[in-house]
């Protein structure tokens, strides 16, 4: 998505740790237009895949999930990442190690939201290392459900995460993906 790319080198800032700041766009401010563009782009190419739910976790992927879902018509499930009081019942878990903040955490979902009957579709701001995306595969696969594809605005393909993904034969959809990031520079893969 070239307009992603675009916002990307004029908004986007690199940190130190490898980390591309988007907060003025996509994570802390949102531009709502711009989000809802990429929903639909994200949405048009699994437009054949009779998707019933979107699955995410929290925090910084459930706009990007709100839009896809809100372009498909479908409802949109994200995993917890530490047990509250209105959390409660029988529930799929699984544990990741979070690569921006440095330490594990227990993905959970309550088994109310997902069943065998699901045709779902992940969906995360970032994709990395790809352990997000895998600790939401085996929540969908404890569920039962069918997984069509990740779909991610902003990958670090230089992560190895994606690829990953990919030869394992998951579908992976991603609107901006980076082969290389410094405070100098940002390149795009072709």
């Amino acid at each position: 998505m070239k307009s992603l790319e675009e916002k990307i080198l004029r908004e986007g800032v690199v940190l130190d740790g490898d980390v591309l700041k988007v907060g003025s766009f996509l994570n802390q401010q949102i531009d709502t237009d711009f989000l809802f563009s990429m929903g639909e782009e994200i949405a048009n190419y699994y437009k054949e895949d009779k998707i019933t739910k979107v699955l995410t976790v929290e925090a910084s992927g459930i706009a990007v999930a709100v839009a896809v879902a809100h372009c498909i018509g479908v409802p949109v499930v994200f995993a917890k990442k530490s047990m509250t009081i209105n959390v409660h019942g029988e529930l799929y878990s699984a544990k990741v190690h979070s690569y921006t903040h440095g330490n594990d955490n227990q993905f959970i979902v309550p088994k109310d939201y997902l069943s065998s009957s699901d045709k779902v579709l992940i969906v995360d701001d970032f994709l990395a290392n790809g352990k997000a995306f895998e600790g939401l595969i085996d929540i969908a696969g404890q569920a039962g459900c069918e997984v069509v594809g990740c779909a991610v605005a902003i990958e670090k393909g230089y992560q190895g995460g994606g690829d990953k993904l990919r030869s394992k034969g998951i579908r992976v959809h991603s609107l901006a993906i980076i082969d290389k990031m410094s405070p100098a520079e940002i390149k795009f893969r072709k």
